[in-house]
């Protein structure tokens, strides 16, 4: 060591050395593996997601509707005269669909409106009541979110495989100098322990 810092080379794997085995090679490969997998793996898998992602809120926006609909009974003022979670309440609402067909399903609404209430729904093309599609803002955060949670995992898998692969590897490399001191031990002479 020369001023206080190391002198070992970051690529002292791929270093021709008269110690090196067979198994310091293939562990070299392993991790420049791994590392590749997670950096180069980890962003196309995180891009392809957030890709994905994107087109289907995308997909969402373009599909799903707003219409104008009216509540067909009153719903009650308070939690104990119905179930319902929060503000409000699931009630039956009437709406015009897109072939003109005049449709009724439930839906959630506000505590204490009246019958003949107008209120805003959301539908697909096929006149189906669907909840109101994800805003480009949080579709972005959403997609992106996903994407680094899907780069994470990838990282995760091949970072635990490589350690199970060179685990094996330290194992069979740990029997082999159990091996080889069996064999040069007993020259040496006297063992202790």
């Amino acid at each position: 060591m020369r001023g206080g810092r190391s002198l070992r080379s970051p690529l002292w794997r791929w270093r021709s050395n008269p110690l090196r085995r067979h198994d310091d090679i293939v562990e070299a490969w392993i991790v420049l593996a791994v590392w590749l997998t997670i950096l180069l793996g980890g962003a196309v898998a995180g891009f392809v997601t957030a890709h994905a992602a994107s087109e289907s809120f995308a997909r969402q926006r373009a599909e799903r509707h707003s219409v104008r609909a009216v509540l067909v009974t009153d719903v009650p003022r308070t939690l104990t005269e119905t179930w319902g979670t929060g503000d409000q309440v699931r009630a039956t609402v009437r709406w015009t669909a897109p072939d003109g067909t005049s449709r009724t399903a439930r839906t959630w609404v506000e505590h204490g409106a009246m019958a003949g209430t107008a209120i805003v729904v959301w539908q697909d093309d096929n006149g189906r009541l669907t909840p109101s599609p994800t805003g480009p803002g949080e579709a972005a955060l959403e997609s992106a979110v996903l994407g680094l949670v899907a780069a994470g995992a990838l990282a995760g898998l091949s970072a635990g495989a490589g350690a199970v692969v060179r685990a094996r590897l330290d194992r069979r490399r740990m029997d082999e100098w159990g091996r080889e001191w069996d064999l040069v031990g007993p020259r040496w002479g006297h063992r202790t322990g």
